[in-house]
C-alpha cells in the first residue's frame, strides 16, 4: 500500500530559523529517517516547521501521542527502518512510553524527539513542564539531552555538543535496533522562519559493521550428536529463513520445529499448535514419561518473544542440556539455561555451517508427527460438535482470510486463539509481543497497513479495541484496511485463568464486563460496519467483508461470554481423552 500523499500546511520555501531544530532535522535525514509522525503542539513548532518543509521526509499528523507512537511503531515494523516521533513539551512525551517499551523489547527502531522548555523554566511552576531529560532511559538505547541554542552569543560549543550527541544516539540505533530519545529545549520565539538554511551541520558516516568470527564448535558438536533437537521460533519477519533450510530441518529425523502464528514459518512437518501439543499431556497421570520423550537434548531458538506459556513452563521444568540462540542483536534467557548467543541472522548462521551439519538417526520427529496428525484430526472432530463461541469464530475467520494479507492480532485471547490454528503461507502475521499489552494494537495495525503492499487486517478482542479507539482518529487509514472485533463483553482471558468467575467483584475488576458495541465509533470515523452473532450471519458477513475495499471495514462478532472458556478448556480435555 503506497503512502497517502502528505501536503505541508507550511510554505515549502521556508525553514525554521532555530539552529537546534535544523540540526535535528538534518541528522534525521543524514542517518536515514524519512518518516516522521508529528503530534500537534506549540513548543515543537520549530521541529514541525523543519520536518514538514523537507521534500525527502514523509510526515503524518496524529493528535493522540499514544496512538501516534504505536502508529509509528507499526510503520517501522514493516519498513524495518527508523521512524521519528515529534511531540510538544510536558506530559505529551510520557504518552509515547507504552509504544517505546514495546519497540524496545521487539527491537523496532523509533526515534523519539521531544520538544522541551528551556532548563531555567523547569520546576519553576511554568506551564507544560516536567523533567523530560532521560525520562525514557529504562527503555531506550540512548538519551541525547541537547543544549539550548545560545542566541545572544557564540553558539559553537553548544552546536558541537549537540551534533556529537546526535551521532551517538543514531549510532546506538543502528547497532542495537532499539529506540532512542532526543530531548530538545527551545526558547521563544518558536515560529521564526527563513528562506534558506542558515548553516549546514557536519555529521559523520556511522561505522556499524558488526561482523565477527563465531565460535560455534560447541554447537556443532552437540548438534551432530543429539538425537532430540528442538527448534523453537518466536516472532519472526517473513522470509528470514530460506526455503532450503526449511526443507533441510523438516527432513531431519532428530529435529522438531515448533512455531507460532507470528513465526511466519510453515511446513507440514513443523508443529504450529504448541499449546494443543502440550496441554493434553498436562492432563495425563503419566506425564513424566511423555515430558521426557519431548524434552530436547539441544534447544535452538531464533526470532523474538514466545507467546505460549505452556512451552515456557515445560522447558523451564525440563531444560535442554544446551540452549543456543541466534539473533543479530539480542538474546533472552527465557528458559534459564542459555549456553550461547550467536549474533548473526538465522539464514547466515545456517549457511555458515552448510557442509558441517549432519543428520542423526532418531525417532524423535516421527513420534511427535504421529501425535500431531491425531491432534489435527481431533480438531476437526471437536469443531463439528461445539456451539458458536470464540473458538469456532477464530476457526471460521482464519480459514476465510484471503491470500496475501497482512494480519495483526491484538493481545491476550486473540493471539492465543490464533496459535491454535494454521495460516496460509502468504499470510504475514504480527502482534505486539514485546510487552504483550492490549494498548496500541489498532494503532500499530494501521501504521503497518499503511506501509505494506498487502491489505491489512486486525483481529482484536473488544477490550483491546475500545482501549485504543482513538486509533481510528487518523487521516491515514488505508481504504482497504479491515478490523474484526470479537466482542465477548469483557476480558475473556480472565475466564480461562483461575478465579471466582461468577462473583460480581471478579466480573467488574477482572473481566470488566460491558455492553459496548463498535457501531457508533464506525459511524463517527467512517468505517463500514458489519455485525454477526451466530455462525450463519458470520458466514454471510465474511463473504462480503473481504470483497469491499473502497472504505475501511469493521466486522463485530458477538460471542457468549460465559461459554467461551468452557469450549476452549474442553478442547484440551477432548484431546487428552482422544490422543492417548
Amino acid at each position: 500500500m503506497s503512502c497517502q500523499s502528505q501536503v505541508s500546511l507550511l510554505s515549502m520555501s521556508h525553514f525554521t530559523k532555530i539552529p537546534l531544530a535544523q540540526t535535528i532535522v538534518d541528522a534525521c535525514l543524514f542517518y536515514g529517517v524519512n518518516q516522521v509522525v508529528i503530534s500537534p503542539g506549540s513548543r515543537n513548532a520549530p521541529l514541525t516547521i523543519g520536518f514538514t518543509n523537507e521534500a525527502d521526509i514523509d510526515h503524518y499528523s496524529i493528535v493522540d501521542e499514544r496512538c501516534a507512537a504505536f502508529f509509528a511503531l507499526g510503520m517501522a515494523q514493516q519498513t524495518r527502518k527508523p521512524v521519528a516521533l515529534v511531540c510538544t513539551s510536558g506530559s505529551a512525551m510520557l504518552n509515547y512510553y507504552p509504544a517505546v517499551a514495546e519497540a524496545f523489547y521487539s527491537q523496532i527502531p523509533l526515534v523519539v524527539i521531544s520538544a522541551d522548555r528551556p532548563p531555567h523554566l523547569i520546576d519553576r511552576g511554568d506551564g507544560q513542564t516536567i523533567r523530560q531529560p532521560e525520562a525514557l532511559d529504562n527503555h531506550v538505547g540512548y538519551s541525547a539531552s541537547l543544549m539550548l541554542d545560545n542566541r545572544n552569543g557564540d553558539n559553537t560549543s553548544n552546536q558541537s555538543y549537540n551534533e556529537h550527541q546526535l551521532k551517538k544516539a543514531f549510532a546506538t540505533l543502528s547497532q542495537r535496533n532499539i529506540p532512542i530519545h532526543i530531548n530538545a529545549p527551545f526558547d521563544e520565539p518558536l515560529y521564526e522562519q527563513a528562506d534558506e538554511k542558515q548553516f549546514q551541520p557536519l555529521f559523520e558516516t556511522l561505522d556499524v559493521s558488526s561482523s565477527q568470527l563465531l565460535d560455534t564448535s560447541d554447537f556443532l558438536t552437540q548438534w551432530n550428536q543429539a538425537k532430540r533437537k528442538m527448534i523453537l521460533v518466536g516472532c519472526l519477519y517473513p522470509g528470514r529463513l530460506s526455503k532450503e533450510w526449511i526443507e533441510y530441518l523438516a527432513a531431519d529425523a532428530s529435529v522438531i520445529v515448533l512455531t507460532e502464528a507470528t513465526s511466519n514459518l510453515h511446513h507440514t512437518n513443523f508443529f504450529e499448535q504448541i499449546d494443543a501439543l502440550i496441554a493434553p499431556i498436562e492432563k495425563l497421570d503419566n506425564t513424566d514419561a511423555f515430558w521426557q520423550k519431548l524434552q530436547p537434548e539441544l534447544l535452538l531458538t531464533f526470532g523474538g518473544m514466545i507467546v505460549s506459556k505452556k512451552i515456557k513452563a515445560f522447558l523451564r521444568k525440563y531444560p535442554p542440556k544446551r540452549h543456543f540462540h541466534v539473533d543479530p542483536f539480542h538474546a533472552n534467557d527465557t528458559f534459564f539455561c542459555l549456553s550461547k548467543h550467536f549474533k548473526t541472522t538465522i539464514d547466515d548462521f545456517f549457511n555458515s555451517h552448510k557442509n558441517q551439519l549432519k543428520y542423526v538417526t532418531s525417532d524423535y520427529q516421527k513420534f511427535w508427527l504421529q501425535y500431531k496428525s491425531v491432534i489435527e484430526n481431533e480438531l476437526s472432530q471437536y469443531l463439528e460438535q461445539i456451539d458458536h463461541s470464540d473458538f469456532s469464530v477464530f476457526d471460521r475467520v482464519i480459514k476465510r482470510i484471503p491470500e496475501d494479507y497482512l494480519v495483526h492480532f491484538a493481545n491476550s485471547s486473540s493471539i492465543r486463539y490464533a496459535n491454535l490454528f494454521s495460516f496460509k503461507n502468504s499470510h504475514e502475521v504480527f502482534s505486539n509481543r514485546g510487552t504483550s499489552g492490549i494498548d496500541g494494537s489498532t494503532s500499530t495495525a494501521i501504521g503497518a497497513a499503511l506501509m505494506s503492499e498487502k491489505p491489512g487486517l486486525l483481529i482484536t478482542g473488544d477490550l483491546s479495541f475500545f482501549y485504543d479507539s482513538n486509533a481510528l482518529w487518523n487521516d491515514h487509514i488505508p481504504y482497504d484496511f479491515k478490523v474484526i472485533v470479537i466482542n465477548n463483553s469483557g476480558g475473556g482471558i480472565f475466564r480461562i485463568l483461575p478465579g471466582e468467575k461468577e462473583k460480581a467483584y471478579y466480573q467488574r475488576y477482572f473481566e470488566t464486563t460491558h455492553q459496548l458495541t463498535a457501531e457508533h465509533l464506525c459511524k463517527m470515523y467512517g468505517f463500514e460496519y458489519h455485525y454477526a452473532d451466530n455462525e450463519g450471519e458470520l458466514d454471510q458477513c465474511l463473504s462480503d467483508f473481504f470483497l469491499k475495499n473502497d472504505q475501511p471495514q469493521l466486522l463485530e462478532i458477538k460471542t457468549p461470554r460465559t461459554v467461551n472458556d468452557e469450549v476452549l478448556l474442553g478442547y484440551f480435555s477432548f484431546l487428552a481423552d482422544r490422543c492417548f
